[in-house]
């Protein structure tokens, strides 16, 4: 579907010029629209949220798969840095499990209660710095937490609009995989499972971060769809 079929569905016709005008200067059609198709959700986006991705429904998808091998459910999950909620909401949907979702933003937090609540899926919401204020143990750990680096070339139409706090990190963006790491050993439950949606030149980097704390032949980076590294998936066993 393109930009403008994607408005004309979801724009009235009053509103569909507006819209039009919008686009031409830049925004991305999600924020005009204020919603987003996710994995067969409708999630509500705005400034405050990262637009959801086609490779993290691909994140989802493999780690429902290494859930169903290696896990027995009820599950109890955390999604850290949730911005709109969209991987909590899904695996709520998907999996038998008990699902607190953590962000650092109030704003997105509030997005976040929003689309569980239009969804009709019961998630604990929390605002804390990834594993900062973290007490419980977990069957999963799964985040899409902000790895691009702070010199990067991203395009316009990101870097104009979506907000900075949910794209960039420090350390050439491993900050918060060497963050949530550095803690996972402790809320990690065994067997467990941690899966990170990564940039695609970061796949050895946050393995070799993660040995550190876990087995290296448990470290897996996984490919997305256009086979480029975007996935690690850390076995707990």
């Amino acid at each position: 579907m393109t930009d403008k079929e994607y408005l004309k569905k979801y724009l009235s016709e009053d509103k569909l010029k507006e819209g039009l005008e919008k686009l031409k200067k830049g925004l991305p059609v999600q924020y005009i629209v204020g919603n987003v198709d996710f994995y067969g959700s409708l999630l509500k986006v705005n400034k405050n949220v990262l637009i959801p991705r086609f490779e993290t429904e691909t994140l989802i998808e493999k780690t429902i798969e290494y859930s169903k091998k290696y896990l027995n459910e009820p599950l109890k999950i955390i999604d850290l840095g949730t911005g709109s909620g969209a991987i909590a909401i899904t695996l709520k949907k998907q999996l038998n499990s008990t699902i607190d979702a953590i962000d650092i933003s109030a704003k997105a937090l509030k997005v976040a209660k929003e689309n569980a609540k239009n969804n009709n899926v019961e998630i604990n919401f929390f605002q804390s710095d990834m594993l900062e204020n973290v007490k419980d143990k977990y069957d999963i750990i799964i985040s899409n937490p902000p790895y691009i680096a702070y010199d990067e070339e991203i395009e316009p139409i990101v870097k104009n609009n979506e907000p900075s706090i949910a794209l960039y990190a420090k350390n050439n963006g491993l900050e918060f995989y060497e963050k949530i790491l550095e803690k996972s050993k402790a809320t990690l439950n065994k067997p467990g499972i941690i899966a990170f949606e990564i940039g695609m030149n970061q796949g050895e980097k946050v393995k070799q971060i993660a040995s550190k704390y876990f087995d290296i032949n448990k470290i897996k980076v996984e490919k997305d769809l256009t086979e480029k590294d975007r996935y690690v998936f850390i076995l707990n066993s």
